[in-house]
């Protein structure tokens, strides 16, 4: 089976927990990227979200010691159950992500401990 990415949707990178007004300075102020609000569901998680013409780029908030990290691409793609059905069938370790509204997601880990994120947007939900 192949899976058919149709674009990176996101590319996030970490921070150290309550640094988001540096890194507003450096992403906001001196870089010039755009913000853009981040849903609901994730805003008790910290961080900031940046639109980057059709990309974005998470900025999450994580201990930056541990060797657990939240840095991760996300591809979307089409039929996210089925993808999951078949990477499970193939002993891929997934795992639920927060549920966001109009995307279904969720991860996976390649075999050396990087996750990847897999999402499929509703059409309404889409931004193009």
């Amino acid at each position: 089976m192949e899976i058919k990415v149709k674009r990176i949707d996101h590319v996030q990178v970490c921070i150290p927990i309550g640094a988001e007004d540096e890194a507003r300075g450096f992403y906001t102020d001196i870089l010039g990227f755009q913000e853009i609000e981040k849903p609901d569901a994730l805003k008790p998680n910290g961080g900031l979200w940046y639109d980057l013409g059709g990309v974005q780029l998470h900025i999450g908030v994580e201990e930056m010691d541990s060797d657990k990290s939240k840095r991760h691409p996300a591809f979307e793609i089409d039929d996210v159950d089925r993808v999951r059905r078949y990477l499970e069938r193939r002993g891929v370790v997934t795992q639920d992500e927060i549920p966001i509204p109009g995307v279904k997601r969720f991860s996976l880990f390649d075999p050396f401990g990087n996750r990847i994120e897999l999402l499929e947007r509703k059409r309404e939900a889409s931004r193009r």
